[in-house]
């Protein structure tokens, strides 16, 4: 779990975001047990409420489910899930905003390719 949570976001969607990267980094693995609203809750001393509605967008996605009386579970397939939603934006995100700039900077895609290349042998890319 991440030590703090922020307030430039709603705490919701950092409680769904927090529980989708232990997912996607492998630190809960498909049908093991989520944390528990309980847990949440005394950790980052927040409300009850706010943490089922993170949990809540998790079931509806797909990505946890309910076992009744005994808590959350990641659902099968869910890693593949979330990486290839993550695979999207990232694409959406930052790869077409990466190329309209390329393009307005005159850059080809070998350009764009060689300066990737360059980053990963610095090490700045892992």
């Amino acid at each position: 779990m991440r030590p703090t949570l922020d307030d430039k976001r709603p705490i919701f969607q950092q409680i769904r975001e927090m529980i989708e990267d232990e997912i996607v980094d492998g630190r809960l693995l498909e049908e093991s047990q989520a944390p528990s609203t309980n847990q949440l809750v005394a950790y980052y001393k927040i409300n009850p409420a706010t943490v089922l509605k993170g949990l809540n967008e998790l079931v509806d996605a797909g990505i946890l489910y309910k076992k009744r009386g005994v808590g959350m579970f990641v659902a099968k397939g869910a890693k593949a899930t979330l990486l290839n939603e993550r695979k999207q934006v990232f694409q959406e995100d930052y790869v077409a905003r990466m190329l309209q700039e390329a393009n307005r900077l005159g850059l080809s895609v070998d350009d764009v390719q060689q300066m990737i290349d360059s980053m990963k042998k610095r090490g700045d890319a892992k």
